[in-house]
């Protein structure tokens, strides 16, 4: 998926935005080029007169600058060539170009002897330091924090002013403003502004972050301001490896950064009062995950005391056309190096003229008290969740916040509050954010009532013919509480109708709350995972290997109370009537007294689960009913029990249900990354297959990840099992290297999964398992089933195919034992 973040962020910056105090910022970008041939002049000084502001060019020759503290005269100075200066303007955006003129004054003679790069010197000593200058391996600390998001429309041009739409709300444009970064126009759309208190201790690892006061434009939702807080977008350059995105990039003082870097001491100066180097690095070789840019390292400690990085630009991920970090350090205590201020920048761009989007973050950080930790308690008293918001933080007042800020916003970020009742009132907003939504959520919203899934308008399958569905939900302007759901569908062949409906009811957010009730009378496929694609989804009609006809009838009753302990420990308990018919595919039947075979018309259930789910620092984007998991670090770990009630006309069988399934998902640097899913169940009792567990077969064309995609419906049944499905993505480890691939960004991926399980002699004699002319049913009795996959991805950005070989089994009538599956993948 495009990570949800960003989608998120998408919706957010085209759809969001209230008045705050004003300051003005210089932006300066240009290129520094050799007056003689045009080459670029890298690693020039650029600085503005009396002032510590300046930055450095990189190979191209370009910079940027963008500070509040702006001399009248900026400086461009390199070791050959005339210093030279010019004089600016405070407070615009300008573009300056400079062509210098190389020096004629003679230089000394240059003699160059054997020895280590002394910046490799350095880069061993910063690597040897680090856990003395990494504010992370302290005993504990904690400190204040503010933190400021913003979002922006770019790539704004003058023929998306000039669109008819926008001629009654030309004022919109009076706030577009220009990046010092990349020269591009952007719209300010959305932001956001948070005061937290942090706490970290390392033994044992607790950090927790309280939110005292949020403001955001635009909107009201405890999930975003989660998400505007540190915790969840923090960056170490102390780290070996630096997420961006989900994707692993080597930092450039990794402990393996020599293979990866080249670096160069280039300058020196005084940091509070102390010497330090100035170290350029840049990567070896083209599109490796790293960065280029440069870090200014303490002469005594080896600590970081500021560094400035871009992503590489040829580097394999999807939709970030650059990105801008730079942090900066400071010394307490005498001995301490602790983060200062940190600044990112990130173009969004799904195609080169394409609109898109800047996200930018400034956070500043004081207040810091370290290596006092606070007794366990103390943390415990905050709660489970990493992030608390407090009740009040969206009720701050504006003397608060210019306290709090530090800083005063600039005139473009403060006008961010009172543009967002501009862009509401301009239809191709709305419009696009319809879209958008619709598309993403298979729901057209009106006011009253959410229309859909779209998806699923018309399907066909064996039983029903053409099948039509027609069904929605009510809006949260209806109720933020409670939701109604319902659909209705037709079959042509059968004429038939089936129908389902549903009731939520949420009685607290955040940690869920909720309860669920459901009744549906329709047809299901049995020994399908749970992601792969709804039997009345359009796709599914058409990317079949094998026809549609493996299904039953279902009458089910279900209620559904979900306790949310904290965010990732929830426990949900289930109670459902269930009611299993036959078709004329799927025969019910079963062994009576004698060994005979007699027709069952159906199976009924009255069951009472458990379910646990179990991820720590798993994090979320909320819905007011629904809600999306945007994953973990550490293990999902997932227990669900089942007990079946023994009622007279009701419940006709007895038995006890137990599955765990553990869920991780870890990178591995520049390796790319790895998951596995492993899983155990067992059932107690005497049933027919169709309350065993059927293992998740795939019929159609398309990957899916929960299942055994060469493996047919019903095709294996078991009352005890085991399963182990791992898959590693290179990120394009190996394509990288190749020119044609390293151009078209292709990445590798491999898969194996297996189960191995079996059928107790008392089950195999209660009921027939499936022998008809399409569909046989086996136990696991010879071994376990395997299945191994190799395939590519991010084929134009979101395709996947995988080639699968069936390993096992090879003997089993109306298999594949070898296939094609594809999926989309919308992903960094």
């Amino acid at each position: 998926m495009v990570s949800f973040l960003y989608k998120i962020c998408f919706v957010l910056a085209l759809g969001l935005v209230s008045f705050v105090s004003m300051a003005q910022m210089t932006k300066i970008h240009g290129v520094v080029t050799d007056a003689s041939n045009g080459q670029p002049v890298a690693y020039a000084n650029v600085v503005f007169k009396a002032t510590n502001v300046g930055t450095l060019t990189d190979d191209n020759g370009s910079y940027f600058i963008e500070t509040r503290n702006a001399g009248d005269t900026l400086y461009f100075m390199i070791l050959g060539y005339n210093p030279q200066k010019i004089k600016i303007k405070r407070n615009i955006y300008q573009e300056i170009n400079i062509k210098l003129e190389p020096s004629n004054t003679m230089m000394d003679e240059v003699v160059v002897t054997p020895g280590e790069n002394p910046a490799n010197i350095l880069l061993k000593n910063i690597i040897k330091n680090k856990r003395f200058n990494n504010q992370d391996k302290q005993s504990s600390y904690e400190c204040s924090i503010y933190n400021k998001v913003e979002f922006d429309i770019s790539n704004i041009d003058s023929t998306f002013k000039s669109k008819k739409m926008f001629k009654p709300f030309k004022v919109i444009f009076d706030y577009i403003d220009t990046s010092a970064i990349n020269g591009k126009s952007y719209l300010p759309v959305f932001l956001s502004e948070t005061v937290s208190e942090f706490f970290s201790k390392k033994n044992p690892k607790l950090e927790r972050e309280v939110i005292k006061a949020s403001k955001i434009s635009g909107i009201e939702n405890e999930s975003v301001t989660q998400f505007t807080g540190d915790m969840y977008m923090k960056t170490n350059i102390y780290d070996n490896y630096i997420d961006v995105f989900g994707k692993q990039f080597v930092s450039p003082i990794s402990n393996v950064g020599l293979l990866y870097y080249k670096y160069l001491v280039i300058d020196t100066a005084k940091f509070q009062g102390r010497t330090c180097f100035r170290v350029s690095f840049k990567p070896k070789s083209r599109q490796e995950p790293t960065f280029t840019g440069n870090y200014w390292v303490q002469d005594s400690t080896f600590a970081i005391v500021k560094y400035e990085m871009r992503i590489n630009e040829k580097a394999n991920i999807n939709y970030v056309n650059d990105l801008v970090q730079s942090n900066e350090f400071e010394l307490i205590n005498d001995s301490i190096w602790v983060l200062k201020k940190e600044e990112l920048f990130v173009d969004f761009e799904v195609t080169e003229k394409a609109v898109g989007i800047f996200g930018k973050k400034t956070t500043n950080y004081t207040n810091y008290v370290v290596n006092h930790a606070r007794p366990d308690e103390f943390y415990q008293a905050l709660g489970m969740d990493r992030t608390r918001v407090l009740d009040d933080a969206g009720k701050r007042s504006d003397d608060f916040w210019n306290s709090a800020r530090g800083e005063n916003l600039t005139a473009k970020e403060a006008s961010t509050y009172k543009l967002m009742d501009t862009l509401q009132r301009v239809p191709i907003f709305r419009t696009y954010i319809d879209l958008v939504k619709t598309f993403y959520t298979g729901y057209k919203e009106t006011k009253y009532f959410e229309f859909g899934p779209y998806y699923t308008f018309y399907s066909t399958n064996r039983i029903e013919g053409n099948r039509f569905r027609i069904g929605g939900r009510t809006s949260n302007f209806v109720s933020k509480k409670i939701m109604l759901d319902g659909y209705l569908a037709y079959g042509m062949k059968d004429a038939t109708f089936k129908y389902g409906g549903g009731l939520t009811y949420v009685f607290k957010k955040m940690p869920r709350t909720s309860i669920n009730l459901a009744y549906k009378h329709d047809l299901t496929q049995l020994g399908q995972s749970v992601n792969a694609l709804m039997q009345d989804n359009l796709l599914n009609s058409f990317l079949r290997r094998q026809p549609l006809e493996k299904l039953i009838w279902l009458n089910e009753i279900k209620t559904d109370y979900t306790k949310e302990w904290f965010t990732g420990f929830s426990n949900d308990i289930i109670i459902r009537d269930r009611v299993l018919k036959p078709t004329a595919y799927i025969p019910f039947e079963q062994y009576n007294a004698t060994g005979g075979i007699y027709s069952v018309p159906e199976i009924r259930t009255v069951e009472l689960g458990l379910n646990t789910h179990f991820a720590w620092a798993e994090k979320f984007v909320y819905g007011e009913f629904d809600r999306i998991s945007l994953g973990t670090h550490y293990p999902v770990v997932n227990l669900n029990l089942t007990y079946g009630i023994p009622i007279q006309n009701l419940g006709d069988y007895h038995f006890f249900k137990a599955m765990l399934s553990v869920n991780h998902y870890f990178p591995l640097g520049p390796f790319g990354h790895f998951n596995y899913i492993f899983t155990i169940g067992k059932t107690f009792g005497i049933l027919p297959y169709q309350l065993l567990d059927i293992h998740n077969g795939n019929e159609t064309y398309a990957y899916d990840e929960s299942s055994f995609n060469l493996m047919n419906y019903y095709e294996f049944v078991s009352d005890q099992y085991a399963s182990l499905a791992i898959t590693h993505h290179f990120d394009g480890f190996f394509l990288n290297k190749i020119p044609l691939f390293r151009r078209l960004k292709w990445r590798e991926v491999v898969s194996s999964r297996g189960v191995i399980g079996s059928l107790s002699n008392a089950n195999k004699n209660y009921s027939k398992l499936l022998d008809t002319p399409t569909t046989t049913t086996y136990d696991l009795s010879h071994g376990p089933y395997l299945e191994s996959g190799l395939g590519i991805e991010n084929i134009l950005k979101i395709i996947r195919v995988d080639a699968l070989w069936r390993m096992t089994y090879m003997d089993h009538p109306h298999i594949s034992r070898f296939g094609i599956r594809v999926m989309l993948v919308f992903d960094f």
